[in-house]
């Protein structure tokens, strides 16, 4: 047995499903920023440690340059002085042009010294871009100057890392979710095709019994001849139309049978029946363009479904009174539109991209399902389309389908 209370949730469920999204890609966009703006903290704490380290070495640099002609000095404090930190890349210059690197991995496939120094300058270029050079000056054992120098640096290979990491690691979980989310989808929407099957061929096998019930007593009626006979013929036409919802019904979830019929002659004869069924208040009014014949492969039976549905709906919107007017034109790309127009109280904006989705509806005993069966058989078993072509409050809406001629 069903239970209304959970049907009631779901429906609820689809109707905020809108409110839902928002509500994550709001979270979602939070979440992004706080990891960049932390990220960026700490680039930003790195960044002014590694400054201090390249300004100690330049102090340092300068205490010792008494000893710096001496090459064993040079590379005891390009290697050990700043040997807690080796992977910021440096380079010194003086004042013949020498340079000497530090963490500078460009130079590591360098033939010779003049090759060495050709990519050395290069990226000195490079570095002056990034952070101006720290001067030293190099003095001897009695204070006397005797050079000066310059110390070039960029950042580490840490921290360049760093700085883009919230940005790939951002990407990543985008893509994973995007497929993620792909897969949930589809799984959902077999799901629910699961369900609207399930749904359609049980109301089906539920209508057959009391349909059996009524073909029964029609021809009993009959058989009883005068007012009776007639009475049963008007109650034929009814079970009748009962026996075509129930197939409309176990189609659903079937590979329909698609035929060329005559679009105009099928509406023409749906707008017949709903004429004698809906308020007399209620004017049906059909157009084709050009006149004549229009063709199109369609699954007769539940066509007829949609356009009594989309008739209904109007009929409802009007409160029985007004007008409903059918166009049924080709249009560009070999493709044949039908447009259904009320005179009802129209679609507010904020609901337009709402009125396909189940639950959605302005009846208060409404299930909010019709204009979503609605969509599932143009656009999945008749490869179609269908949309709100256009609303305005208090003067009506047109909906519009799309078939392939």
């Amino acid at each position: 047995m069903n239970n209304p209370l959970k049907e009631a949730a779901t429906l609820q469920f689809y109707r905020r499903k809108s409110g839902v999204k928002w509500i994550v890609l709001i979270l979602s966009v939070i979440i992004a920023v706080g990891s960049i703006f932390y990220t960026n903290f700490l680039v930003s704490e790195i960044k002014e440690r590694e400054e201090k380290q390249i300004n100690l070495y330049a102090k340092t640099l300068e205490q010792v340059s008494g000893q710096f002609l001496n090459p064993d000095i040079n590379y005891f404090v390009l290697d050990e002085i700043i040997s807690s930190n080796n992977t910021i890349p440096v380079i010194l210059t003086n004042e013949d042009g020498h340079l000497t690197s530090k963490n500078v991995p460009e130079v590591e496939g360098a033939k010779d010294d003049i090759e060495r120094q050709r990519i050395l300058q290069k990226e000195v270029e490079e570095m002056k871009e990034v952070y101006a050079p720290i001067p030293i000056t190099f003095r001897d054992e009695s204070g006397q100057v005797y050079g000066y120098g310059n110390i070039y640096y960029r950042n580490s290979i840490l921290l360049t890392r760093l700085r883009y990491y919230p940005y790939i690691q951002l990407t990543v979980i985008a893509l994973f979710a995007l497929i993620a989310y792909t897969i949930f989808s589809y799984s959902r929407i077999a799901e629910q095709n699961q369900v609207w099957v399930g749904l359609a061929k049980e109301t089906a096998h539920q209508l057959g019994t009391p349909l059996s019930s009524l073909m029964a007593w029609v021809e009993y009626f009959k058989l009883e001849g005068g007012e009776t006979a007639e009475i049963a013929e008007e109650l034929k036409k009814d079970v009748d139309r009962l026996e075509m919802i129930t197939s409309r019904f176990s189609s659903i979830g079937s590979i329909p049978q698609l035929k060329n019929y005559d679009i105009v002659d099928v509406t023409t004869k749906s707008i017949a029946y709903l004429e004698k069924r809906v308020s007399t208040r209620t004017i049906f009014s059909l157009e084709s363009f050009p006149e004549g014949a229009i063709s199109a492969n369609i699954n007769k039976s539940l066509f007829e479904w949609v356009i009594e549905n989309l008739c209904k709906n109007a009929v409802d919107a009007m409160g029985g009174i007004g007008s409903i007017s059918i166009k049924i034109l080709k249009v560009n790309e070999g493709r044949i539109a039908i447009d259904i127009t009320d005179t009802g109280k129209g679609i507010p904006k904020k609901s337009l991209s709402k009125v396909f989705s189940p639950g959605y509806t302005t009846k208060k005993r409404g299930w909010g399902l019709g204009l979503t069966l609605v969509k599932r058989i143009i656009e999945n078993y008749h490869t179609g389309k269908i949309y709100v072509k256009s609303s305005e409050i208090d003067k009506g809406t047109t909906f519009r389908i799309l078939l392939n001629a």
